[in-house]
């Protein structure tokens, strides 16, 4: 059922990725490699789907015998986000469906279309029906109905940490099983014995993908003062080159903001910085029109701007010097979130020091690239409960049960 569905997703990824792009605001090639993303997932758990283990256990007594069974928790709700309205739907109901479980998705409010389109190529695919639903409508109303609901027994969330936190309550009130991936504000950290060029390159990709609309988005860059200078202007000719239009362009690198919000928290972000003393190296306030905004770099940032504690969420850059390892994992770490981090150095000993000493759930060292099927995605802290992807993320749907035979001796 799983493969048949991918399969149908894979026909028609033409056609998905211009629905995506022109609901969502996305650039069309990154709508092409989300539907990518979204299908190897599937094919991840339709795989995980038959190594789902039980384990023999040793009995309290000799003459028992124990062993624990996995067996599907039941009815679980997927609320899914409209940075990533496909790959996360196909993420979290491809976990749950290969653990036995139906899901009811519930997508964002602003983009509805990318989850009728993949309920339509369920069906399909030979789903039954109530197998996989999607259900369109008032977020709150929709969250009061199933918290309360006991025939709900999982949830798996992505979105706002406010939204999570109020979720989490409500779902206490019926003690479901919970899964969530909240806000991100992750701290990129370059060091001055990089590849000056290489480590540019990286963090553009880390804060410019899906127009800096990214949980995974480096909202902090710190880089070392001994290339400080050096490595703002060359990022900062880098972003002037980002080309800002409708996502079904062929030639846009940053689309519209999906929401009026997002645009109005980055105009937020610039002015309070420039009035607390950083520089506009790139784009700056005078560049948001409606909800296109020019792909901006800040140099001079420190930690108490708005845009060093709060995470911003779009295509604004902010850069702020530091001395030395310890003082830069000090500023990193004081978050309340802690989903992803990026280290840029070449030294082994120092990257194997930073990413133990980080906070976070996800930790790329040299790279932007690192989420996929094999990886377990997810955070500490505010950042979340539990992890999507991997041979983890199966269990999220699944619940242990554990079965004694006493008195064999007898038989």
């Amino acid at each position: 059922m799983l493969r048949a569905w991918a399969e149908a997703i894979r026909r028609e990824s033409r056609v998905l990725a211009q629905v995506l792009s022109a609901e969502q605001g996305k650039p069309l090639a990154e709508a092409v490699g989300e539907i990518a993303y979204g299908v190897a997932f599937i094919d991840w758990f339709a795989d995980e789907a038959i190594r789902i283990c039980g384990q023999s256990m040793t009995a309290h007594k000799p003459s028992s015998l124990g062993w624990v069974s996995k067996q599907p928790v039941g009815i679980t709700v997927a609320i899914t986000p409209w940075n990533f309205p496909m790959a996360m739907i196909a993420r979290k109901a491809a976990a749950a469906l290969a653990a036995g479980c139906p899901v009811i998705v519930k997508p964002a409010p602003e983009t509805p279309l990318s989850a009728f389109a993949l309920y339509a190529l369920a069906k399909d695919a030979g789903f039954p029906d109530g197998v996989f639903q999607v259900l369109h409508g008032d977020g709150e109303q929709f969250a009061d109905v199933i918290s309360a609901d006991c025939r709900v027994r999982a949830v798996s969330f992505t979105g706002s940490t406010a939204i999570g936190k109020k979720l989490y309550a409500q779902s206490g009130a019926t003690v479901k099983k919970i899964s969530m991936e909240l806000g991100g504000h992750a701290p990129a950290i370059v060091f001055d014995d990089v590849d000056l060029d290489a480590a540019v390159d990286s963090c553009m990709s880390a804060k410019f993908a899906t127009s800096g609309q990214d949980c995974l988005a480096a909202n902090r860059i710190y880089v070392q003062r001994g290339i400080y200078d050096a490595f703002c202007d060359r990022f900062a000719r880098r972003v002037s080159a980002l080309k800002v239009g409708p996502g079904l362009s062929p030639d846009t690198d940053i689309g519209p903001m999906t929401k009026q919000t997002v645009a109005d928290k980055c105009r937020s972000h610039i002015d309070d910085a420039v009035h607390q003393g950083a520089r506009v190296l790139a784009g700056g306030s005078s560049g948001i029109c409606g909800k296109f905004v020019t792909p901006t770099a800040l140099c001079d940032v420190s930690d108490d701007m708005l845009i060093a504690r709060e995470e911003t969420f779009g295509p604004v850059a902010a850069i702020l010097p530091f001395n030395d390892e310890a003082e830069v994992v000090r500023r990193a770490n004081a978050s309340e979130m802690g989903l992803a981090a990026y280290v840029f150095t070449a030294d082994l000993n120092r990257a194997l020091r930073c990413s133990s000493a980080l906070e976070y759930g996800m930790v790329a060292v040299n790279t932007a690239s690192f989420t996929g099927p094999p990886v377990p995605f997810g955070g500490w802290k505010e950042s979340g409960l539990g992890r999507e992807g991997s041979t983890f993320g199966i269990d999220e749907f699944l619940e242990p049960k554990y079965v004694c035979f006493g008195d064999l001796a007898r038989v």
